[in-house]
């Protein structure tokens, strides 16, 4: 599995600080078994995984795997597509619910 982390998640893994033992947890189970712990996102997310670490306190991530299956990626149009392999996790955002989704 290759893991890749965005910018953005980066920023907020310094910011929250103070709970990254929680995140490093759920980014573990995550970077396992990437469908059983992320809940697909809808709308203009589609392609998007979310994951609660706190109440109120997700991570969102992308799965190349499923993203292609299904087509997504016309959507996501991440630009690291066509150098990732379907293996890969991109964790992209990690906050409160309404800065996550930002």
């Amino acid at each position: 599995m290759k893991v890749l982390f965005g910018e953005a998640f980066l920023k907020s893994l310094r910011k929250h600080s103070s709970i990254e033992k929680e995140i490093q947890k759920k980014v573990d189970l995550i970077i396992d078994n990437p469908l059983l712990y992320g809940e697909p996102l809808k709308g203009n997310l589609r392609g998007f995984y979310s994951t609660p670490v706190k109440k109120n306190f997700l991570i969102i991530y992308l799965y190349c795997l499923p993203c292609r299956k299904k087509g997504d990626y016309k959507i996501v149009l991440c630009s690291e597509c066509d150098n990732c392999q379907d293996d890969t996790i991109k964790f992209i955002a990690l906050g409160p619910h309404d800065t996550a989704y930002k």
